[in-house]
């Protein structure tokens, strides 16, 4: 494999419960920030940067607990604080001055209290394994996330407080945000944003629209109202639908590209006027956690390098420029550097899920729909959301034991469960919605695709010929040629020479060969475009 460019690390939030000296980095902060009347300044070297710290406290809502813990420590403080480490890398090392993070020191025992906003009294939840010690919270950017405990230990220690108290956070401890990134030239990222590239597509195309969760933002305009496309484009995907694209991964993610919001205004020779392709961790779209080991953040990086990197190739941009930067835009941060150990990419089939649900729809709309399965359908497309049994059949004047019948036969069109039913995604509601504003024109269209399916299938031919079928349908080939005669040569017929149209010849033969027919046929075909020229399919397979 070669070697592929590198994301960089962005944002990073990280919960580390501290137990194995109890309480003792509290008390050490306290007794260095009255030694400091108030703050600890200092400064350390890590890895060769230079790196500036300073110690401070702040006011806290925790409930003093008086002279004694519950278990048994001595409390000695008479007010309670909170104390804050900010870690910055050193402004003649970071003249952009965002490499940094601020550590959150607050202490933990059993049966702690809190005092809310409005005067209420609470305890706070602190895991039973624990019965005292100390968390700490790190927020920050632009610093590789296994970096974090080092430099906070480094950190501690320059302020005078032991650095080994850190060495082995808790297993509680968690990580809250994550994000990496590639800064992308403004001329190359339009087919990560367009309406049919990778973030529109994951959103629209993957898994059911009622179940999971998925969110998708399309913003090309600026807060000032200036028309950046591209702007702000983001889609969220839960652990359902991310594994739809990512079979392997487990964590919840957001895809997103995004400008500065001063992009506008900045010159083309600087990076802000560049977008960024950013993939995150999203902590709140599950139920579990994901630790704070070094084994996790590896699982972390691979995950989100991984959808990174495959969007990026999904989206035809070149991920191993050999010349220069190819389409990236070097910051203070990223330095579109190259890597041979990161993961490799992964193919979204994104179109083959396209496909798929398209020969599904066909199959059902061609095999001939029942009086109540149409009214069931158009009930739903109208809707456009969650529909009980009860309220399909009230509208259509049925029974409810007929639209219950109905339902079973569009098993692979809808979901049913509890009594509550949608379409499965929300592309098929996109094609099934088409063919009912359609109606007889649309059905005979598809009927007459499906037939050459149903033929195909009489013929002995793999099941997955439905697929195909729904590619051919889409791109104009020749359906009943490529069929009935195995003499004649097989004809494509594309708008236009271009980078969509050699993706779409190159997917047409891997599905066409997952069916079983002559990868020959299928190299020899005559492809024609739009103004008339001619080509074979084959110069269009080959990779390069």
């Amino acid at each position: 494999m070669p070697a592929l460019i590198q994301p960089a690390p962005h944002e990073f939030a990280a919960n580390y419960l501290i137990t194995e000296d109890g309480l003792a980095p509290f008390f050490a902060a306290d007794r260095r920030v009255k030694e400091g009347d108030g703050s600890q300044v200092a400064s350390f070297v890590s890895e060769g940067e230079r790196w500036v710290v300073k110690l401070y406290y702040q006011g806290s809502g925790i409930v003093h607990p008086g002279d004694q813990l519950p278990g048994g420590t001595d409390w000695r403080l008479g007010e309670m604080r909170e104390f804050r480490l900010t870690i910055a890398r050193h402004s003649d090392e970071d003249p952009v001055g965002e490499q940094d993070f601020n550590a959150h020191l607050a202490p933990r025992w059993q049966g702690m209290e809190v005092r809310r906003s409005d005067g209420r009294v609470t305890e706070y939840s602190v895991p039973p394994q624990v019965e005292e010690g100390v968390n700490v919270r790190v927020q920050g950017s632009n610093i590789e996330f296994s970096r974090y405990l080092p430099l906070l230990q480094r950190a501690a220690d320059a302020v005078g407080i032991r650095g080994r108290y850190f060495d082995a956070p808790h297993k509680h401890s968690n990580i809250q945000d994550a994000e990496r990134y590639v800064r992308v030239h403004w001329k190359d990222s339009g087919p990560i944003h367009a309406r049919d590239g990778p973030i529109a597509s994951m959103g629209h195309l993957l898994e059911s629209d009622r179940a999971g969760y998925r969110k998708i933002v399309q913003n090309d305009d600026d807060e000032q109202g200036r028309n950046v496309p591209g702007y702000y484009h983001t889609v969220t995907l839960g652990t359902r639908r991310i594994r739809e694209a990512f079979p392997t991964h487990q964590l919840p993610k957001e895809v997103k590209h995004y400008y500065a919001r001063e992009a506008a205004t900045k010159s083309e020779k600087g990076p802000l006027a560049h977008p960024k392709l950013g993939v995150s961790y999203q902590v709140s779209r599950w139920d579990e956690t994901l630790g704070a080991t070094q084994t996790d953040i590896e699982q972390l990086e691979t995950e989100l390098d991984q959808t990174l990197l495959s969007v990026l190739a999904e989206s035809g941009l070149d991920i191993a420029p050999s010349q220069d930067d190819g389409p990236y835009v070097r910051d203070a941060y990223f330095g579109a550097t190259l890597s041979d150990n990161g993961p490799e990419p992964v193919a979204l089939d994104l179109t083959t899920i396209k496909s798929t649900q398209e020969s599904v729809v066909i199959k059902y709309l061609a095999d001939g729909l029942t009086d109540v399965q149409f009214e069931t359908l158009e009930t739903l497309v109208t809707d456009g959301g969650i529909v009980s049994t009860g309220d399909i059949a009230s509208q259509n004047d049925r029974h409810v034991g007929s639209v219950r019948r109905a339902l079973r036969d569009l098993e692979e069109l809808v979901e049913w469960k509890y009594g509550q039913v949608s379409l499965r995604s929300d592309y098929i509601a996109e094609l099934v919605h088409q063919a009912v504003e359609e109606a007889r024109d649309a059905f005979r269209r598809v009927v007459d695709t499906s037939a050459t399916a149903v033929e195909a299938a009489q013929r002995g031919l793999d099941e997955t010929m439905s697929v195909f079928v729904a590619w051919a349908a889409r791109h104009d080939v020749d359906v009943n040629d490529v069929l009935n005669s195995r003499e004649a040569r097989m004809r494509l017929r594309f708008g236009r020479a271009d980078r969509e149209t050699r993706r779409a010849i190159r997917e047409g033969f891997r599905i066409w060969t997952d069916a079983n027919l002559p990868p020959e046929r299928y190299r020899m075909a005559r492809v024609q475009f739009g103004d008339g020229s001619v080509s074979q399919a084959w110069r269009y397979l080959d990779p390069g």
